[in-house]
């Protein structure tokens, strides 16, 4: 009797939960979408015809489109209500794993250390330094959170010491637009000098003589870093010593690690070309390295009386090093220094005054090779697994025999290390510390697995998970991806994914086409006219999980943002079915739009990676993927979309467009929302507790949909 009373209290907790959930859907069905004015316009190229019903939200002057915005962000607040306080929760719970008083490994740069630190309960860095010694007074470079004060955003993007270590250049952004104001203090009085450049794109060096700095200039429509000027300090007017005028490219200037040269580099995503200039001789002229060739990129190096140059030179495809004396170094003078090898793609190398540091990848793992100059020796530093990320980091001393790296895994915390390049001994400088006293890494699997492409490729995951997640076939799972640029997203930890890991869910990194993590030839096959082998790759990556078992449509979960964006966009459109719920983060969504316009920023430069849609060939093609223009009458799954209102690299108006247009045309009652951070930009918000306040919203959203509120 006892057993039946038990089963029936059971049985009425149940049908209570039940009936519970059935009146929180049916109060949130009574919230209505916000339902966006349809004005028609049309778009003509090459004949085709594209009718643009929500155009108008272009205009972010617009009040009409403010408060079209102001009520997707009301309606993502109804919706999400009953998740506020889980999501308070989960940003205490991220928070409390972090070390609030934490400080960075010093480095030793011209006589000073030089330290980054953290205080509790503030949100932005203290940069400091101290003269010789660690036990020397600290002088405060920048406490960016007194800089802060009253911008609801605050960027301090770099700053530089003038050799003489009294004047330092800095850069700040408070509108998360990327436009910088360059600025100069004077680390000995402590004030600002009046010399003051706006509209900046955030880096500068300085000459030898400790008055001239170079730095570069933005286009003020296009935000294409375009022209380097020379300021002089205490100068009304600065002299233009570069203009940028191929609107395909970019440009920037740094000074060589030896000190002795000031470097202009110009890129786009398949040409460079750098010039260069005696830091002792600010007003000399600028001379070329080696005229840009189309399809030729090479990076450049300096040590002693030569220049080691990283090229993919004579069908390189992976990269190979060369070297050319200073003074003649057009390329028909470079020389073979390390040959291109087919399967190692290089991608840095390190100068110090005895050794080279070569950064490789081979079958998608990171590896750092040590060579002496004089050829007596040469070793890689061993890594024991398929899931980490090994990287050198601060170098800036040459004379040492000390390299610094970083390495992590997906369940081992970061940790600084120096190694001694002549005795092979290495020193553990800092480990991520991961507070709260419950983490422990033998709690968590990580393992690499690949799977089988549609067109006979394999495409290799990285995931991770609690040992206690069984992988029945019913366990929720996270599937990341970027796959763009070349940018390869390597296996991390991170501490804010332990609150996905501990609730059972399953965390996996596709290294999709369009990335480099199988080299250079992986990058080259998911771009321009094979941009779809990126889709392909995460649809197939998905259709693995579910057919080995792993999880099921109605536990995986996808996530992008940026160009993986426009990832989400496609794959939710080729596939919706695979999916219960997607989150597409500042998405670029309106692709052939976009490349049709050359006043948005970063489009022209964009053309080698998309293709120009001026031809028709890439239209076509552009049209066939762009989520935006494919989004038909059908079922998608549960989405959540996020942007930020001054984006400058994926503007607002792609993702609201988007959203306007699923409302209006898919078929299902999943959720579709849209949360729009009205203060920020594309990299969203500034602070780094706040940051966390928009991942918690997003894992929200994800463990909602699984049922694991608690």
């Amino acid at each position: 009797m006892a057993q039946m009373v038990k089963f029936k209290i059971v049985l009425l907790g149940c049908l209570t939960f039940a009936i519970s959930c059935q009146n929180q859907k049916n109060d949130m069905s009574k919230t209505e979408a916000p339902v966006a004015k349809k004005v028609p316009k049309e778009l003509v190229k090459h004949d085709d015809v594209r009718v643009d019903n929500y155009y108008w939200m272009n205009d972010r002057e617009d009040q009409e489109v403010i408060a079209h915005l102001e009520k997707e962000n009301a309606y993502y607040a109804e919706m999400t209500r009953h998740t506020k306080d889980f999501q308070s929760s989960l940003f205490e719970e991220m928070k409390s794993r972090i070390k609030e008083d934490d400080s960075s490994v010093p480095y030793k740069q011209n006589g000073y250390w030089y330290i980054t630190r953290y205080e509790v309960g503030k949100e932005y860095p203290v940069y400091s330094r101290k003269k010789e010694s660690l036990d020397a007074e600290e002088e405060i470079l920048f406490d960016c959170n007194v800089l802060a004060e009253g911008h609801e955003f605050f960027n301090l993007s770099s700053f530089s010491i003038s050799p003489d270590n009294t004047l330092a250049a800095f850069s700040v952004d408070t509108v998360s637009r990327r436009k910088y104001t360059l600025q100069i203090k004077n680390l000995i009085t402590g004030e600002l000098l009046p010399d003051k450049v706006d509209n900046t794109s955030g880096n500068s060096v300085w000459a030898d003589d400790n008055t001239t700095i170079f730095y570069s200039k933005q286009d003020d429509v296009t935000l294409r870093s375009d022209k380097i000027f020379k300021h002089k300090l205490g100068d009304a007017e600065d002299t233009l010593v570069y203009n940028e005028e191929d609107e395909t490219f970019g440009a920037y200037v740094y000074k060589s690690k030896s000190k002795k040269y000031i470097i202009i580099a110009s890129y786009s995503t398949l040409t460079t070309e750098f010039r260069t200039l005696k830091a002792s001789d600010p007003n000399g002229e600028f001379k070329v390295f080696s005229p840009r060739t189309r399809g030729l990129e090479y990076g450049i190096s300096h040590y002693e009386n030569d220049f080691y140059v990283l090229t993919n030179k004579d069908g390189a495809t992976n990269f190979k090093l060369m070297k050319v004396a200073e003074g003649d170094t057009a390329a028909e003078n470079w020389k073979e220094f390390i040959p291109h090898r087919a399967d190692v793609l290089l991608e840095g190398m390190d100068i110090f005054k005895e050794f080279y540091v070569l950064s490789e990848r081979k079958n998608g793992l990171n590896e750092i090779k040590i060579v002496r100059w004089d050829g007596s020796d040469s070793y890689y530093l061993p890594f024991d697994n398929e899931t980490y990320t090994a990287n050198a980091t601060t170098n800036p001393d040459f004379d040492t025999e000390i390299l610094r790296y970083r390495y992590n895994s997906m369940v081992t915390p970061s940790s600084i290390i120096d190694f001694n390049m002549k005795t092979q001994e290495k020193e553990i400088k800092k480990e991520q510390e991961v507070l709260g006293g419950e983490f422990d890494k033998e709690n968590y699997i990580e393992k690499r697995i690949w799977a089988p492409a549609r067109d006979g490729a394999k495409v290799p995951m990285s995931i991770v998970y609690h040992k206690d997640t069984k992988l029945d076939g019913n366990v929720p799972i996270l599937q990341y991806a970027y796959g763009s640029y070349g940018a390869t997203i390597d296996p991390y930890f991170s501490t804010v994914r332990l609150s996905l890991l501990d609730r059972g869910f399953v965390y996996a990194l596709a290294h999709v086409r369009g990335g480099q993590y199988l080299g250079r030839p992986w990058y080259e096959d998911g771009k321009l006219l094979k941009k779809k082998n990126t889709f392909n790759d995460f649809v197939d990556c998905s259709k693995y999980l579910i057919s080995e078992n792993y999880t099921n449509p109605e536990h995986l979960y996808a996530m992008g943002g940026s160009a993986g964006g426009l990832l989400m966009g496609a794959v939710v459109n080729m596939a919706p079915e695979l999916y219960n719920g997607i989150v597409a983060s500042v998405p670029f969504v309106d692709v052939v739009t976009t490349m049709l316009d050359d006043s948005i920023p970063l489009t022209t430069g964009e053309y080698d990676e998309w293709g120009n849609p001026n031809k028709k060939e890439y239209y076509d093609y552009m049209k066939s993927y762009s989520p935006y223009d494919q989004v038909a009458a059908k079922g998608y799954p549960n989405m959540l979309v996020t942007s930020g209102l001054h984006d400058s690299q994926v503007q607002y108006f792609e993702p609201a467009k988007w959203v306007a247009k699923l409302r209006d045309i898919k078929t299902d009652d999943n959720i579709l929302l849209f949360d729009i951070n009205m203060d920020t930009g594309h990299g969203g918000a500034s602070g780094r507790f706040e940051s966390l306040k928009e991942v918690a919203k997003e894992y929200a959203f994800l463990l909602d949909l699984e049922g694991k509120i608690d």
